[in-house]
């Protein structure tokens, strides 16, 4: 293989594109991470929304020297070293809503919100992006003490026993929706482990890693 071979394989592999992450909590932070140190390739910009501050029950962002108070896709932006030039955090310090829906634009959009219900969100969220042509992956239970089979893959290859995936598909979600979950939801009384956490991330990061890829080849 020559050098000008080598040469044009490396200028292939660059950052590209855009990667949307809805919800910068617990898990966001992970697979924002993951998405940060991606080498020979990767998103060129990841765009963070969240509305919340970091308050002292954060403590992964507090060990990794986050400030009680500041807004989760700020710490984000923060801890992203890299020239701008290569890769850059749009940092968007709100939750989203109809008035800014418009604000995800990524090729790929990661949806891991959580507090409450988040369907109804989850499922706009998705359609905005559908509409765009942009591919999404979001979560449908990852509780469990850490032994869980995850399961990810299309909302349409799911069968009717998680009510988390038939209230998506309710709101009119019924297939190119990549899931992941553990099928444990917060009716099963089992906790959300750190271990359980950086599993999903890092699947959640490899699927999107490869929806973006298979956007610009």
């Amino acid at each position: 293989m020559t050098a000008d071979e080598i040469q044009a394989m490396e200028d292939k592999q660059v950052p590209k594109g855009k990667i949307d992450l809805i919800g910068v909590g617990r898990l966001g932070l992970r697979i924002g991470i993951n998405l940060i140190q991606v080498h020979r390739g990767g998103p060129k910009v990841i765009g963070a929304f969240d509305g919340q501050e970091i308050s002292g029950g954060d403590v992964i962002f507090t060990l990794l020297g986050a400030e009680i108070g500041e807004k989760k896709p700020d710490f984000l932006k923060r801890i992203c070293t890299h020239d701008e030039d290569f890769r850059k955090i749009e940092s968007h310090c709100e939750y989203i809503t109809e008035e800014n829906i418009d604000l995800i634009d990524g090729d790929v959009v990661i949806i891991v919100i959580a507090g409450g219900n988040t369907i109804s969100t989850a499922s706009e969220i998705i359609k905005h992006a559908h509409k765009r042509g942009a591919k999404t992956i979001g979560t449908a239970g990852i509780f469990g003490f850490g032994n869980e089979d995850i399961e990810i893959k299309d909302i349409s290859e799911y069968d009717n026993t998680n009510p988390a995936i038939e209230e998506l598909r309710a709101q009119g979600i019924t297939e190119n929706h990549l899931i992941i979950t553990t099928h444990k939801l917060i009716r099963d009384n089992e906790p959300v482990t750190p271990y359980t956490l950086d599993e999903v991330a890092e699947i959640i990061t490899m699927n999107a890693l490869k929806l973006l890829r298979d956007k610009y080849d």
